[in-house]
């Protein structure tokens, strides 16, 4: 009986979903695809989950599409790539964005095409010091999508963007994070230790403020400092209102550890 191609386990208020396809690299195919959304919907409407960690099985964090999934012989209608980014890439790169709790990728190997900019989309991102991404888009024909073009400048600059983009080199890990496109490179045994060390932690913590920052923080991108002062005082007055703020503030006069219920 084959395996899912999605994997999600639950436990202690981490979810840990992988990307499993590993014979193909993980990449992405319709049937992946509906998994992928049926999973996040869970972790969404979960209340017990408070960190996601997303990895991939095998050798390879994501190749991106399943070029296989695609028919473009000569004589056929060639496909509406719009219609499958509109249909499955688009609703999964806002699910992850939007998710209201910490997002932590684990790239474990390879990251190329939308596999990249998916790993780039999560809120913190590790990479295993063998792993490597990769904007392959341009080696046959298409743009970078998945959020690719919104997000490569924004972390790297303009500079950077375009030649990873244009050019399609092999970025390293260590490269990745001294460029700014990582939080972290680890040694590869080290990868899901670490992973699962950090969303552990983040699961402990005021997970409603969480959400906040990264809310504000998406928002920055696009607001004049004018509405983001403005967005700052009525999210700061939604976080005031928490059970956790108020347990953090007790927890500070009483010089004890936080207990955190992240409501």
């Amino acid at each position: 009986m084959s395996q899912p191609s999605i994997l999600l386990e639950i436990d202690q208020g981490v979810a840990l979903l992988t990307l499993n396809r590993p014979d193909n690299l993980n990449s992405f195919n319709e049937e992946m695809h509906q998994h992928m959304r049926a999973v996040l919907g869970q972790v969404r409407k979960n209340k017990n989950v408070r960190a996601l960690v997303i990895t991939g099985s095998g050798r390879a964090f994501c190749a991106g599409q399943d070029l296989g999934d695609r028919n473009v012989a000569p004589g056929i209608e060639a496909p509406d790539l719009g219609d499958s980014i509109e249909k499955n890439y688009n609703p999964m790169l806002r699910a992850l964005r939007d998710l209201p709790l910490p997002v932590i990728c684990a790239v474990n190997g390879v990251a190329a095409g939308a596999g990249a900019n998916i790993a780039l989309a999560c809120d913190i991102t590790l990479a295993a010091r063998s792993a490597s991404f990769i904007q392959a888009f341009c080696k046959i024909g298409l743009i970078p999508d998945s959020g690719g073009t919104w997000t490569l400048p924004r972390l790297t600059g303009m500079a950077r963007a375009k030649g990873m983009a244009l050019l399609g080199d092999k970025i390293s890990a260590e490269q990745a994070e001294s460029w700014g496109m990582i939080w972290r490179c680890v040694d590869n045994e080290q990868l899901m230790e670490e992973a699962m060390k950090l969303a552990h932690h983040l699961a402990t913590q005021p997970t409603k403020g969480l959400a906040f920052i990264k809310r504000a923080l998406h928002a920055g991108a696009n607001n004049t400092f004018d509405q983001q002062l403005d967005l700052e005082r009525d999210l700061q007055r939604l976080a005031g209102r928490t059970e956790d703020y108020r347990e953090g503030v007790a927890a500070f006069m009483d010089k004890r550890q936080p207990s955190f219920k992240g409501q």
